[in-house]
């Protein structure tokens, strides 16, 4: 492997600060913003196995899923594009709100984009909860998906720059901690909501109680320095980073957020600006984290889980108590990455959970194989479908210490202050381009590719495993407006960032200029 993949974070600038309770506090609220976009993961899978809610609104695939027509096998029974696109709409609509959200987040402060998030959210849940029609039913899922991008959009961001350096990765795992107990939530709601004539409605309704949280919460939320200095607060934020630090003498720290906000003032177009080969490691690891995220086929199992393990041969209701046990590995697999990300690092959290995905994915798809094969037809003994259960732990385990959380903490983190709307912003928008892809098509691709769809997907986690311990520098325990200079003594990316010193210089020559 080549030299200089493993970067030395510890030369680093290091600040004077606490782990104050009021930054945990606020951390804590802000990652509510995760609960939305968890909750619909986790609910939409449930409520469309329910038969009250397949009768109502796709009748099609009701006979479908009884027998009442010819299906080419057990793997095609759930294939429908108008179900995808119930699924699948939320994430296009997440897609085109994240560039909004963008310069709401700039202009008017993070907790604005969360409050707004929170709304949309709300609105949607309800709308879905009372809908009468498939035309309600798709204009709250948009609406939930505006809700989703605005949250995914501010959050991240807020966490990394609010906590100190050497606990960002716990705290910014919040947010996906946060993800996986929406999913737990929601799964065990379906599961009690499941033999209810209209359960669909209270499972689809209840998403505004997390919604409401949000807006209630950013309510009291306090904006980040950075935000604050970016929108022209000096004397605020100066308040506020001596309150999240705990410790009055500031100076250093507040020096170098000013240095990075009037570097960002130099910047008149952040989109252009981050497509500039200075910033070419930001907006490749904005683009292909959350690229590499959804082709681990993790939402796949998430949304789609109960309706998975009903086509491999488990009953109604152990479809879905498979689905809450899964979640339930979930949000405890997730605690791992709280307490090691900032101790072991990034990158080990990555390679690790990317062998284990892999191995699972390979298990899957061979007693899929076995089982099922071309035909689809067959089925899993008990202990056969306990073992399939274990792989299917196993590798939400390996996601949710890994891809899950890394996948948003690692974008939010590497961006100066200049690029950090819009390269969160493309975080946002290919994670939810390829999360619809994968929605729209997955149904499609299981009926076609039967078990070889696992193996698709084990493919993929090879080349983003390899991909990471090539290019991906450590980033632990580094202040984010520091982080230029893990990149200038990467053996791959030095080649196109420059000197701390050279840029410097040339932002003050053009503010002359100017």
């Amino acid at each position: 492997m080549a030299g200089g993949t493993f970067v030395d974070s510890g030369n680093a600038k290091q600040f004077d600060g606490k782990v104050t309770a009021f930054v945990l506090v606020t951390s804590f609220v802000a990652a509510m913003g995760g609960l939305l976009f968890g909750y619909d993961l986790g609910i939409t899978g449930g409520v469309t196995s329910m038969d009250p809610f397949l009768i109502k609104f796709f009748p099609s695939v009701y006979k479908q899923m009884k027998g009442e027509t010819l299906r080419e096998s057990q793997y095609c029974k759930y294939d429908n594009e108008l179900l995808t696109l119930f699924t699948s709409s939320l994430y296009l609509a997440a897609l085109v709100a994240s560039f909004f959200a963008s310069t709401t987040t700039r202009v008017m402060g993070r907790k604005t984009s969360m409050f707004v998030g929170g709304l949309f959210f709300l609105i949607g849940a309800l709308l879905n909860g009372f809908a009468q029609n498939i035309g309600m039913l798709i204009v709250g899922r948009l609406l939930l998906g505006f809700g989703v991008g605005y949250c995914n959009q501010s959050v991240p961001v807020y966490l990394s720059e609010i906590a100190p350096a050497k606990i960002r990765g716990a705290l910014n795992i919040g947010f996906q901690m946060m993800i996986t107990i929406g999913i737990l939530v929601a799964n065990l709601i379906n599961y009690g909501t499941s033999k209810l004539e209209n359960g669909w409605r209270i499972s689809l309704g209840l998403g505004a109680v997390p919604a409401i949280m949000l807006c209630l919460g950013s309510l009291f939320l306090s904006d980040t320095p950075n935000s604050m200095i970016e929108r022209g607060q000096s004397d605020a934020a100066r308040k506020m980073l001596q309150k999240i630090r705990g410790i009055d003498n500031v100076e250093e720290e507040f020096q170098d957020l000013i240095n990075a906000s009037e570097e960002a003032k130099n910047v008149e177009h952040p989109w252009k600006n981050i497509t500039q080969p200075r910033y070419k490691p930001q907006l490749t690891f904005c683009s292909f984290i959350p690229f590499f995220q959804q082709l681990t086929g993790i939402n796949v199992i998430m949304f789609y889980a109960p309706v998975l393990f009903k086509t491999l041969g488990f009953g109604d209701d152990a479809a879905l108590m498979s689905a809450v046990i899964s979640g339930g590995v979930n949000v405890l697999a997730t605690f791992v990455s709280i307490f090691s990300v900032d101790k072991f690092g990034r990158r080990f959290l990555f390679l690790e959970g990317g062998v284990q995905m892999f191995i699972c994915q390979i298990a899957v798809g061979t007693m899929i194989a076995l089982k099922f094969g071309v035909s689809g037809e067959g089925s899993f003994t008990r202990g056969e479908a306990n073992l399939l259960l274990f792989f299917i732990c196993a590798y939400v385990a390996a996601f949710a210490w890994s891809w899950g959380p890394l996948g948003w903490l690692v974008p939010s983190e590497i961006c100066s202050l200049e690029v950090r709307s819009a390269g969160q912003a493309i975080n946002v928008a290919v994670n939810m381009l390829f999360t619809f892809g994968i929605a729209q098509i997955f149904l499609n691709m299981l009926c076609h590719l039967k078990f070889g769809l696992f193996f698709f997907f084990a493919g993929f986690v090879l080349i983003m495993t390899v991909f990471i311990a090539l290019f991906l520098p450590e980033t632990k325990n580094v202040p984010i407006e520091e982080m230029n200079k893990v990149w200038k003594s990467h053996w791959f990316w030095t080649k196109f960032v420059p000197d701390v010193d050279t840029v410097t210089n040339n932002n003050r020559r053009a503010t002359a200029q100017s």
